[in-house]
């Protein structure tokens, strides 16, 4: 398999794949559409270029399966970013680090919380017990 995309042959079959794969997912898209939204919602029927331009619309406005949030990206994307944060002095580690806390939506690790000093109440205030 990797001769198949070090030879001259990969210009041929990585579209061809490619195109067979989009009107794969384009078939089971309609067939999926066809069986149970006319059913339940009374909507009617689409076809299979229809169904391919679904699939690309919500290709569009939910992305391209580029990693989230807990995978991280790619591969190369963490090591690069691994080695860049290796280069860094002490000041600048600190520094992104502050940013990407700041980033997380107040989701702080526990470690890292100060402690919160809770007034005692004295005896004289006045208040009943």
């Amino acid at each position: 398999m990797k001769t198949l995309f070090r030879s001259k042959m990969r210009f041929v079959l990585i579209p061809i794949i490619a195109v067979a794969f989009v009107f794969l997912v384009g078939f089971l898209i309609m067939h999926l559409w066809n069986y149970t939204l006319p059913v339940l919602f009374g909507i009617s029927a689409i076809n299979l270029w229809q169904a391919i331009a679904l699939f690309f619309l919500c290709k569009i406005l939910f992305g391209f399966g580029g990693g989230g949030p807990r995978r991280g990206g790619p591969r190369w994307r963490k090591k690069a970013m691994g080695r860049k944060f290796d280069q860094m002095n002490e000041e600048d580690k600190a520094r992104v680090r502050a940013y990407m806390r700041s980033r997380s939506h107040c989701w702080e690790d526990i470690g890292d919380m100060p402690e919160k000093e809770v007034p005692e109440k004295e005896a004289g205030d006045g208040e009943t017990q």
